[in-house]
């Protein structure tokens, strides 16, 4: 008797039961990137970290622009006053350059900008502008006079 009664009891709960139905949602594509740090200069500091913008065209507003997409391992570092410092890439070889017209600047490096370690660039400069290998951590570039 009792098992024809929790037999009973179940068909008459179900009952009551609204159907569910599916939902219309998806995820086409997603991805986590992983890495993150933070890059400063002058009066701007930029941090990021997981659930980065995948690698896509530039985002420009104003005087600013943010490319989206892995942390960079090499970083200029603009000094107030010096020619502007900048970084092109040519395949896997990043170029680093200033102005030819600008004279007098020596080009640095350190890889850790919380740390004042700041050295005289070793390598061979061809008309302000040298190429690099990418590195294994961090390299951060900046003009002193």
């Amino acid at each position: 008797m009792t098992a024809k009664l929790l037999l009973g009891f179940i068909i008459l709960a179900s009952a009551f039961c609204w159907p569910a139905a599916a939902q219309q949602y998806s995820v086409d594509w997603h991805k986590i990137a992983g890495g993150g740090g933070t890059s400063s200069g002058g009066q701007f500091t930029l941090s990021g970290t997981i659930g980065q913008p995948d690698a896509s065209s530039a985002m420009t507003g104003g005087n600013y622009s943010l490319t989206g997409g892995f942390w960079s391992l090499i970083s200029v570092v603009q000094t107030p006053g010096a020619p502007t410092l900048t970084i092109t890439y040519i395949g896997n070889q990043a170029v680093i350059s200033w102005p030819i017209s600008s004279t007098g600047w020596t080009l640095q490096t350190n890889n850790n900008l919380a740390l004042p370690n700041w050295g005289n660039y070793n390598g061979t400069v061809v008309n302000n502008s040298i190429t690099n290998a990418p590195t294994l951590g961090n390299l951060f570039f900046r003009l002193k006079q």
